[in-house]
């Protein structure tokens, strides 16, 4: 059986650069997630583990995109070392 998972598309634009440039790139993307991402980014913003909403909204995606691509790559070599600390990270995040 197939398992049921979010479905999310992601739009990143390029505003500026550091040379004072104006960027003029964009990457759009589909992707799918087991969890409700909206409900991690409000769980991680009513933890107040960051001082301001943006940083908190930034390290919710950046963790939850990299956390999704383990789990959908969990024999993946590159994994191996990585996979037991993420685990204890993750309970760590859990419990605050």
């Amino acid at each position: 059986m197939e398992k049921k998972s979010n479905k999310y598309n992601l739009e990143l634009k390029e505003v500026s650069l550091k040379d004072g440039s104006k960027g003029t790139k964009t990457l759009s993307f589909d992707f799918e997630n087991h969890d409700d991402l909206f409900q991690i980014f409000e769980a991680v913003r009513s933890k107040k583990i960051f001082s301001d909403e943006e940083t908190a909204n930034e390290f919710a995606l950046g963790l939850k995109l990299f956390t999704e691509v383990m789990l959908k790559n969990k024999q993946h070599a590159l994994f191996e070392e990585l996979r037991p600390a993420i685990g204890e990270f993750m309970k760590k995040l859990k419990s605050l």
